[in-house]
């Protein structure tokens, strides 16, 4: 099992033909499907002990890997049992189900065992669970839908109603019912009933413990909402090569000071402050404590730290050349004082982040215009006001900003994705929840304005900024403000 930190990420239909390439090389899908399912038993074996496993197969090649697993499982000694939905229809997967000499039960009937392995559905699913349903060659199709149905007590107040299980199909509720009932629940590729390019959750599947991921990471396993249900991630190596622009964001490899360095060879950020100057406040304490070695305040605010150059808002300030990242939005204001500091700041010939309420007062094409290095930082909200609402997913919109602003944008969220003009983009794994509190966004602001200032290319920047304030979020636990944030900022940069 393979940490995902770094990883390619690849679409569904990359991943196809990514496997096309390996089999037009002489390499039957079959002996892919032996490797994944191989992969996939010494997984489960590692995490099941003694254990019994319990196996949902459906009729793709999904659910070839699960046969093979079964086998694999079944020759190591662990007690497996294998439940399948139909019967398979690829010929792989026909060829593995031949090669699982055990017994086969109905999804209806199978019941609950301590390890539940969900390979159902995984990569190209495009239409609900419920819609997946398959009759077994010797049932009447209007009898289909039944054999679910009967098996399960869906009402309200019953021991086996979810959620779930009320509403969205017999498939989704006997998944609830079984995975309620394990002490693990692990998927194979992604939890069934998730669409992998777009992340969006076409059924609502339970809660996995652990998603183990053949040959490459999908953007279903890092995209909203379909990565709350993935649980920890790790990539099998199925012998398939995955190259890709898009990649995990991996942990920032960050210059460190020496003994030539000085105040001004670490960084000199400046943010300008506006009508609410405690955002510009932290966001400069962000970038102090992210390792800037000069950050200077413009406009008007007071109190500690002392380190902190306060300086009242000039054109001539902004004219200091030592200046390698200018941060303008956090608590700006929309009104005419903002818009002339946002007009001197983009005249100011310095790299730029635009954060917050600079995010309203400007357009694509006058970011698109500038000569120097830029980073947006819009949340869904800023992002939808400047480049207009889409139903596209979240990397494509991401890309396609970039591009036509010609600027890095840090599309902001539970699971932001950071994409570059040339097409290459960077998803952060899971973030703490409890980043949804105010302030939070100015401290990532200045945090990447530290990264910006210290020479780092802008996506670099980008992804060392975000990497540094997620992984101050976790250490912080629950319940923290954006001060203990920016504080927390340098336990983050001392630990790389």
């Amino acid at each position: 099992m393979i940490r995902i930190e770094g990883q390619p990420i690849l679409t569904a239909a990359e991943m196809r033909a990514a496997e096309d390439a390996v089999i037009t090389t002489g390499v039957p899908v079959e002996t892919l499907m032996d490797r994944a399912g191989t992969a996939i038993a010494h997984a489960v074996r590692r995490l099941a002990g003694s254990n019994d496993v319990l196996i949902l197969c459906g009729p793709g090649n999904n659910g070839g890997d699960g046969y093979v697993a079964a086998r694999v499982l079944a020759e190591m000694g662990v007690t497996v049992r294998v439940a399948a939905l139909s019967e398979p229809r690829t010929d792989a997967a026909k060829a593995a189900r031949a090669g699982w000499h055990g017994p086969v039960e109905t999804l209806a009937d199978a019941n609950p065992a301590p390890i539940l392995v969900d390979a159902l559905f995984g990569t190209g699913l495009s239409r609900p669970l419920d819609a997946c349903a398959t009759p077994t060659p010797n049932t009447p199709p209007a009898e289909a839908g039944v054999q679910l149905g009967n098996a399960i007590d869906e009402s309200p107040g019953s021991p086996n109603w979810t959620p779930a299980s009320a509403g969205e199909g017999t498939i989704v509720g006997r998944l609830h019912f079984l995975a309620n009932a394990a002490q693990l629940k692990i998927a194979i590729d992604l939890p069934s009933g998730l669409a992998t390019d777009s992340g969006q959750a076409l059924s609502t599947p339970p809660v996995f413990d652990l998603t183990l991921a053949l040959g490459a990471l999908k953007p279903a396993h890092l995209l909203q909402p379909a990565a709350r249900y993935c649980g920890q991630i790790r990539l099998l190596d199925i012998g398939v090569p995955a190259t890709s622009q898009a990649e995990v964001l991996a942990t920032p490899i960050l210059p460190t000071p020496g003994p030539d360095s000085h105040k001004y060879t670490r960084g000199m950020v400046a943010i300008i402050a506006g009508t609410m100057s405690g955002a510009a406040d932290l966001a400069a304490l962000a970038a102090m404590r992210a390792g800037a070695g000069y950050v200077t305040l413009l406009g008007d605010s007071h109190g500690p730290p002392h380190a902190l150059v306060r300086t009242p808002f000039s054109v001539h300030a902004l004219a200091n050349d030592r200046i390698g990242a200018l941060v303008i939005g956090p608590g700006l204001g929309r009104d005419d004082t903002a818009r002339t500091r946002l007009d001197a700041a983009l005249r100011s010939g310095h790299p730029l982040i635009i954060d917050g309420d600079a995010l309203r007062l400007i357009d694509p094409d006058r970011i698109k215009a500038l000569s120097v290095p830029v980073i947006l930082t819009p949340h869904a909200g800023e992002f939808d006001a400047l480049f207009g609402k889409s139903d596209a997913d979240k990397i494509t919109r991401a890309r396609d900003a970039a591009a036509f602003a010609n600027a890095v944008v840090v599309f902001k969220g539970a699971d932001t994705v950071i994409a570059a003009p040339d097409g290459r983009v960077r998803i952060a794994p899971g973030s703490s929840d409890w980043l949804s509190t105010a302030g939070t966004g100015d401290v990532l602001a200045g945090a990447i304005g530290a990264m910006l200032a210290a020479g780092l290319d802008p996506l670099d920047a980008a992804g060392a900024g975000v990497w540094l304030h997620g992984d101050a979020a976790r250490r912080l636990g629950a319940a923290f403000i954006a001060d203990d944030l920016a504080d927390a900022l340098r336990c983050a940069r001392a630990a790389l």
